[in-house]
């Protein structure tokens, strides 16, 4: 734990350690893991001194998030009509 954190965060970063390592989950990352999950929390609530990347606003638009109208219609309307034309004889 990095120097500075309360002792409830001490408390909480062992009791997830021993946790994760008698689940045997993060075989042999369990204090990273742990470590990382109560930074976070610190982070979001504000006890560190840089706020974590949850309280950032985005300031990216729709299009450049990878979301566009034509992709969420199914494509493009010729590209539909010309496959369900009828040939004439």
């Amino acid at each position: 734990m990095p120097r500075g954190a309360s002792p409830k965060r001490e408390r909480e970063y062992n009791e997830l350690k021993e946790k994760f390592h008698e689940e045997g989950r993060y075989e042999g990352r369990e204090e990273e893991v742990a470590a990382r999950i109560v930074n976070k929390q610190r982070a979001q609530k504000g006890e560190t001194k840089q706020p974590s990347s949850d309280k950032k606003k985005s300031t990216g638009t729709k299009k450049e998030k990878g979301s566009s109208d034509a992709a969420g219609k199914g494509g493009s309307g010729a590209a539909k009509k010309a496959g369900t034309r009828k040939k004439s004889a």
